[in-house]
């Protein structure tokens, strides 16, 4: 018997479509998939012994690729693969790839498998792998165990294009292939591997779905009939054309536009960047002069739970989703209209076709003047009230309160970075703290806000953008969950890791429920006693830790210089009196 030839099928398709990395974990029976894309000498393989880390660091890459294509850096999209052995090493990928659903990033999963016949006969590392990973991924295959005939050979083939080509379509998704092999898994010794030539490829062309005259000449009267018009947007991609564009609908027509921290909308200057503290205090009166008539929905997921809560209780007459492919989510129970073009062509476009109007006629937009201004002054009350606040004397060696160092952190961040933001309380401190530099790339796994994969998410942005900065922020609880992020041999001193170290999860004494409730430390918190300084030296970090305000603006003043190796700072803090400053804040007024 010879070496599978369907791996380096699997392979040579795969680089043919422009996939350039693969993330593999050890094992025996996925040997053949690893020898073929080791040895290929157009695919980047990086090795995790943990699957769960090895999905992420998947997703962290592909989100990278993702992002460049997007803003039209990369003119070929192309997923990345993740390969483990059989059994359970494939349920390890789950939380990553429901993720990477939800987040609408391109993976390619392949799993080695005992041949079909070994299924359920109480064989080593053998469940059921077809369909492993449904509902959470566009598409599953089987391939053939035997491919022989050439008919199974053309079939392989085909479920490698098919599955590439529905991985990059739009909306983006990881796709599942479950690959059988008898033995032999390895290659004898001194076997030069041949990848096959010629090899079927099957091309898809991309698509540039436009609106007719007759649909753009629909929406421009509803936008007309509308006096409060609200831009929102959920979790984008940095993209400073849109941005561009935005912000010219703020200047020429003054329609508001809502931004979370993962909108990526940090060069909108007079963008609405605060509302979810903008509407934490509105009152009732204030929040029914809000309520749009037209809302204007682009992105995926929204931070802001007030805001959601306003849209919902206050509902848009019309609501527009802008997104290109898939069934929108009513997140707002609003949705009268998906318009299914991209983003930066439907804002593009009106902008051009409102221009061209405007110089048709003379319109009229004091109303519209008045609720823009509504939400202007609204913007600048919040933003007085952050700078206003003091939480201490500001004496340098007071203790450190998270919400502050935050602040601190993200206005030292250089230009041009990656910023991942773990869950829990990072990424809602980013979202109150002032926004990025324009240049800095705001990412998060907000597809299901989960905290096992924050730091391996990260190295991935890393591994993938060597020459670029990534800066994770996280806090003890998401850091120590995902430790295994930094069990492996790749140098990344372009990794710097900020940990908040409170002594467990903070949230939930931030929270309202459980924060009254006698079982908060043990059953909610899970109050521990770790630091991260042998996390740190086991992977070779250059470690630094403060404890007061002194200490930290000391660290930062050089924590992002170049460096041979990675850094990680970890900020010990209180508490208890991070939840008394996070309610005095609440409740701070101007």
């Amino acid at each position: 018997m010879q070496f599978p030839s369907i791996a380096l099928y699997l392979a040579e398709i795969s680089h043919k479509h422009g996939i350039s990395h693969a993330i593999l974990s050890p094992g025996s029976r996925v040997a053949p998939l690893a020898v073929a894309l080791a040895r290929h000498t157009h695919i980047q393989t990086y090795t995790f012994s943990d699957e769960r880390v090895a999905g992420f660091v998947g997703l962290g890459i592909a989100q990278t690729h993702l992002h460049a294509y997007l803003r039209g850096e990369k003119a070929r999209l192309a997923p990345v693969i993740l390969a483990c052995t059989s059994g359970t090493a494939g349920y390890n990928y789950a939380p990553a790839v429901a993720e990477a659903y939800y987040q609408e990033i391109p993976l390619l999963i392949l799993t080695a498998d005992r041949p079909p016949e070994w299924i359920d006969q109480q064989d080593g590392q053998t469940l059921r792998q077809n369909n492993l990973f449904a509902p959470h991924v566009k598409a599953s295959f089987q391939m053939p165990v035997d491919t022989s005939h050439p008919d199974a050979l053309w079939h392989a083939q085909r479920i490698v294009n098919e599955a590439i080509t529905l991985a990059c379509s739009p909306p983006y998704a990881p796709v599942h292939i479950n690959v059988p092999f008898r033995e032999p898994f390895y290659p004898a010794e001194n076997e030069v591997l041949k990848y096959p030539k010629p090899i079927k490829t099957i091309t898809r062309l991309a698509q540039n779905p436009q609106l007719s005259k007759e649909q753009w000449n629909d929406l421009i009267e509803q936008w007309e009939r509308a006096e409060r018009k609200l831009i929102v947007c959920g979790q984008m991609s940095l993209q400073p054309r849109m941005a561009k564009t935005l912000g010219l609908l703020w200047q020429d027509y003054k329609v508001p536009v809502v931004t979370d921290v993962i909108a990526n909308l940090n060069s909108l200057s007079q963008g609405i960047s605060q509302a979810d503290l903008l509407l934490m205090q509105a009152g009732e009166e204030v929040k029914e002069k809000l309520q749009p008539d037209l809302l204007i929905t682009v992105g995926q997921s929204v931070l802001s739970k007030h805001l959601k809560n306003f849209l919902r209780k206050y509902p848009a007459r019309k609501h527009w989703h802008i997104q290109e492919a898939g069934l929108p989510a009513d997140t707002f129970q609003s949705l009268t209209h998906h318009i299914p073009v991209s983003p930066a062509y439907f804002f593009s476009q009106l902008y051009s076709d409102l221009d061209f109007k405007n110089l048709l006629e003379i319109d009229d937009e004091g109303e519209e003047n008045d609720y823009h201004a509504l939400w202007q002054s609204l913007q600048q009350k919040v933003t007085k009230k952050m700078h206003l606040f003091s939480p201490t004397e500001k004496e340098t060696d007071s203790p450190i309160v998270e919400m502050m160092a935050v602040r601190e952190i993200i206005a030292q961040i250089p230009e041009g970075a990656v910023l991942q933001l773990a869950n829990s309380m990072p990424v809602r401190y980013a979202n109150y703290a002032f926004s990025p530099k324009a240049s800095v790339e705001v990412r998060a796994n907000r597809g299901t806000s989960g905290i096992d994969g924050c730091n391996s998410t990260a190295v991935g942005n890393a591994l993938a953008e060597p020459d670029r900065l990534t800066v994770l922020l996280t806090g003890d609880v998401a850091f120590f969950y995902d430790r295994n992020a930094f069990w492996h041999n790749y140098t990344l001193p372009n990794l710097r890791v900020i940990v908040f170290n409170n002594g467990g999860g903070n949230i939930f004494r931030l929270i309202e429920g459980p924060a009254r409730l006698p079982e908060l430390e043990e059953y909610f918190e899970t109050y521990q006693k770790m630091t991260a300084q042998r996390t740190a030296e086991d992977a070779h970090f250059v470690y630094l830790s403060a404890r007061t305000g002194e200490e930290l603006s000391e660290h930062l003043g050089t924590f992002f210089d170049s460096s041979d190796s990675p850094k990680l700072l970890e900020i010990f803090t209180d508490k208890r009196h991070n939840a008394e400053v996070w309610s005095a804040f609440k409740a701070f007024n101007i």
